[in-house]
């Protein structure tokens, strides 16, 4: 039986490739796909780094981490799956896109009638947001700052606002600053277009901004040094709060009085659990040590969504089918004033 997916070439082209469906390994599933949402910051950062720098001989390579559909067949043990359970899935290499995955038992989780397909796509970058905010600790009646309001940014604004903060988006593409509105994300400022640091203090008047999430990718010192700006401030003059950056950014970090006693925190990928090979095919790590897996957080987003506290619909600017994947790599880098939240609904 084949299957076809999307491939990235060594000059940065995205084709459609077709290969036999692998063999289940022990405790995987195989899923037949409906939908799969493209990363715009990972996956479109590999495409445009092999268009900068071409790779001569160089295999097609699929990509893609994100995806929902049915169970057909298991092999092992389901831990409470079933075939024709709808399902959401995740995993570089696993839940790529396709119209046909083999994902590891941990890596996947139910999701109700309530959810579509392309809700439920949403699932791993909600949790990388989410693994995110956890890094936070976002209180009730904190002030916030989040810097990019891309998916991930997005996701991660809504999840502090569930949490009972109140925050405040920076966003340079105006799009974005749109879909955020639509998603009950109502402070929004463009830092090209005001005065960021001015619009912040006088948002979290008069205590300071108690954390910032950096969810863009590229130099962000300017950034870090505006926020540091932004901070509450203790008696001693010293900036409080916590930084996390969940973005591909880099900043550069003073010592000593330079940043105050501001915490800077790093949030990686979904949770504890992915990339060890061990807990994706199906062992769990003892609830009292481990409490917020990457499947609890997946889980979570998945709730959320059903009930309407987490909203993705309008983050979808464009659903298209597999075969025009290099299209959508196109509109993701050349026009991300137009295009955020890709997916890809398969054929069957």
């Amino acid at each position: 039986m084949k299957r076809r997916f999307a491939a990235i070439n060594g000059d940065g082209r995205i084709s459609v490739e077709e290969e036999n469906i692998p063999a289940l390994k022990t405790n995987e599933v195989l899923i037949k796909v409906h939908t799969s949402l493209i990363s715009p910051g990972t996956e479109m950062g590999s495409v445009k780094r092999f268009r900068e720098n071409p790779v001569s001989d160089f295999k097609p390579m699929s990509f893609g981490y994100a995806c929902s559909g049915e169970i057909i067949e298991i092999n092992g043990n389901p831990k409470g799956l079933k075939t024709g359970m709808r399902v959401a899935a995740m995993g570089a290499g696993y839940a790529i896109h396709s119209d046909y995955v083999c994902v590891p038992v941990n890596m996947l989780v139910p999701i109700p009638d309530n959810v579509t397909f392309a809700q439920a796509s949403y699932a791993c970058l909600g949790a990388t947001a989410l693994h995110c905010v956890r890094r936070t600790l976002p209180q009730i009646g904190e002030y916030g700052i989040v810097l990019g309001l891309g998916i991930v940014g997005n996701l991660a604004a809504q999840l502090c606002q569930l949490s009972g903060a109140r925050i405040l988006g920076w966003e340079t593409i105006s799009s974005r600053k749109d879909i955020a509105g639509k998603c009950g994300i109502n402070n929004v400022l463009n830092p090209k277009e005001q005065d960021s640091i001015a619009e912040s203090k006088a948002f979290s008047s008069p205590y300071g901004v108690d954390f910032a999430v950096f969810a863009f990718g590229g130099n962000a010192t300017g950034a870090f040094d505006s926020v540091l700006k932004c901070m509450k401030v203790s008696s001693d003059t010293h900036q409080m709060g916590r930084i996390v950056l969940v973005g591909a950014c880099q900043i550069a970090l003073g010592g000593g009085a330079a940043s105050g006693n501001v915490d800077v925190r790093a949030a990686s990928r979904t949770g504890p659990g992915y990339h060890d090979p061990a807990y994706e095919y199906g062992a769990d790590y003892p609830n009292a040590i481990v409490d917020f897996t990457t499947q609890r957080n997946l889980r979570e987003i998945i709730n959320l969504i059903s009930e309407n506290r987490l909203i993705v619909d309008p983050v979808t600017t464009h659903t298209l089918p597999l075969e025009k994947a290099q299209e959508a790599a196109d509109l993701l880098i050349a026009n991300p004033d137009k295009a955020l939240g890709i997916v890809f609904e398969m054929k069957h």
